[in-house]
């Protein structure tokens, strides 16, 4: 896998998790249309970052995250991701949020059709605000 340079903080990383959640919702849209510099901005540039990726992808430093999300968002095209949440747990300076993302959208240039990863995300709070630290999805085989 090739490295990439982790994109640059935003100016302010999400401050409250509720504005962590909005912040997933605006930047899994933008994966769903091939971009993934909002998605990849919430996450930690630290080296502790992990991603078990649905499509079988493995990354454990935040440049081979940075990587993986430029890769899969190349295989998107025409339709948002929807955030749906079964749990959000959330302490003092970490949170964790389970459920599924779904979409209609073209994967690999095939036509649009009903899409679902069913993921779970690790956040913690790092200075002044909320980063992603951890991601695993995976491909449902049914529409749950």
């Amino acid at each position: 896998m090739t490295t990439a340079t982790p994109p640059a903080h935003p100016e302010k990383p999400p401050a409250s998790f509720d504005d962590a959640l909005d912040a997933v919702a605006a930047a899994l849209d933008a994966m769903g249309h091939g971009d993934p510099g909002p998605f990849a901005a919430l996450w930690t540039r630290t080296d502790d970052a992990t991603l078990m990726g649905g499509f079988g992808t493995h990354a454990t430093t935040a440049a081979e995250v940075a990587s993986t999300l430029e890769a899969v968002a190349r295989r998107f095209r025409g339709g948002a991701l929807v955030p749906e949440y079964d749990r959000v747990l959330v302490g003092d300076d970490w949170a964790m949020t389970a459920g599924r993302e779904r979409g209609i959208l073209s994967v690999d240039g095939a036509a649009p059709a009903p899409f679902v990863v069913r993921v779970t995300h690790v956040w913690r709070r790092e200075g002044d605000g909320w980063r992603i630290v951890h991601r695993h999805g995976d491909h449902t085989t049914t529409a749950t």
